[in-house]
């Protein structure tokens, strides 16, 4: 795999080899003339190679000219937050979520605390490659400011939205698995404020990830024996940066992201009367979601997959609530970005509306099975790939508005190029299990035989 990856999405890569000082400084500095010398917050993940990350980028913000402050060790929705309340220029973030440790990214975010867009990751990579940069005198130069409590802001503002009596008296007990990550202190912060009894597991916000970092079955198996055996009400777990969440019933099963996004999309029509505004979901998002949206008389829109994807339409749209099937649950009163402690407070507030278990909760929603794999596919090839497949295509709708989407009555599948690795992901969802794994396997020969010819 390559270990650098410039996009339109950010920077990523591995750590003392093409993560350097040298790269970072000069995106620093691409990213300060882009803010045209404008105020810019900075916050990280809890990796170990986030403070050399952070100065080399502080060195090319300050070279333009920008102001900066800096957030801190935060989750990456209270950094985005923290744009929009101190009404900063932008934003990066220091965080390569569900990479491995020794993987570390830049993340860029503009003055609405939104991801840059396809167009605006064009402008900056522009300047990037051009290197064009604003130089500044000594005597132009600004200084570094510590934000106060971020994380306070941030569980006040989910805080303000929920039944926080309803949910303290139900006095649940919460299994939480943070992967030693950012998402530490705000989730322990905020599950106290709602009254939970939290049964922490990789909780030491050291970076040091105890697993693998991204929340899926294999990787929370710790996380669902311990829900089960602290006899916990629920099971939540984060990514490193918190912007996704999975969860975990009390029996310990495995429910996943995708149920997590579900479930919230549940609570947040049960509790309005207004069908008129849409649910915004991407393409590789289960329909359980859309399920749940219709027969509540809520009509869905699918966009491609990336948040900056989603929020845009939702504010466009005026959404009730949308995300990422990843466990990127977006509500649209606190912020347009994932935010896995929001996902906390909706799940919780409808256990306690409902009087239902998670796993009651769970069983009742409707029943698919969806598997996710990814084949090593070179990104300058994908397109072709896509257009082979795509000639391919018989009975299915199609859609290629984000790679290629087969749709059929009773099942999907989905591939698209990764934004994040040279990879090509493979996303298929039936009714059983068998049938999903059926399309699973015969889209991933289909893509190594394309790659071949």
């Amino acid at each position: 795999m390559n270990d650098l990856m410039i996009s339109i999405s950010g920077v990523r890569g591995i750590v003392g080899r093409s993560l350097t000082p040298g790269l970072l400084g000069r995106l620093g500095e691409a990213f300060g003339t882009y803010m045209r010398s404008g105020k810019v917050i900075v916050g990280r993940d809890t990796r170990v190679s986030g403070e050399m990350v952070k100065c080399a980028v502080f060195s090319g913000l300050l070279s333009t000219g920008c102001s900066i402050v800096d957030v801190g060790v935060v989750a990456t929705p209270t950094a985005t937050l923290m744009i929009e309340e101190l009404k900063a220029d932008g934003g990066v973030v220091i965080s390569a979520s569900h990479n491995p440790v020794e993987w570390n990214a830049l993340k860029f975010f503009r003055a609405d605390g939104v991801y840059l867009n396809a167009d605006e990751g064009r402008d900056l990579l522009n300047i990037y490659y051009a290197g064009d940069f604003l130089r500044k005198p000594w005597d132009a130069l600004k200084t570094i400011e510590v934000a106060p409590d971020a994380e306070a802001h941030h569980v006040d503002k989910v805080l303000s939205i929920l039944d926080v009596a309803l949910i303290r008296s139900k006095k649940f007990r919460v299994a939480l698995d943070c992967c030693n990550g950012a998402g530490v202190g705000i989730s322990l912060r905020l599950l106290r404020a709602l009254g939970c009894s939290v049964e922490p597991i990789h909780c030491t916000p050291d970076g040091l990830f105890p697993h693998t970092p991204e929340p899926n079955f294999i990787n929370l198996q710790d996380l669902c024996r311990f829900t089960r055996e602290r006899g916990a009400d629920i099971g939540f777990a984060t990514d490193p940066d918190a912007d996704r969440i999975a969860v975990v019933s009390e029996k310990g099963d495995f429910l996943g992201e995708e149920l997590s996004l579900a479930l919230a999309a549940q609570y947040v029509l049960s509790r309005t009367k207004d069908r008129s505004r849409p649910i915004v979901i991407n393409m590789s998002t289960s329909r359980v979601t859309e399920d749940v949206a219709t027969q509540a008389g809520c009509k869905v829109i699918r966009t491609a997959v990336g948040e900056v994807n989603v929020a845009e339409k939702m504010e466009e749209v005026n959404a009730l609530i949308g995300g990422e099937g990843n466990g990127g649950v977006i509500d649209p009163r606190i912020h347009y970005g994932r935010d896995a402690i929001v996902g906390m407070g909706l799940i919780l507030e409808l256990m306690a509306r409902t009087g239902s278990s998670c796993s009651q909760l769970a069983v009742a929603l409707p029943q698919y099975a969806m598997l996710k794999t990814k084949i090593d596919c070179p990104t300058a090839q994908s397109r072709e790939v896509i257009r082979t497949l795509k000639s391919e295509a018989q009975s299915a709708r199609t859609n290629l508005e984000d790679g290629l989407r087969l749709d059929w009555d009773d099942r999907w599948v989905h591939l698209r190029a990764s934004n994040t690795e040279p990879v090509m992901r493979i996303i298929a969802e039936a009714r059983t299990a068998p049938a999903a794994q059926a399309l699973v396997d015969e889209y991933t020969e289909r893509v190594r035989v394309a790659l071949n010819k």
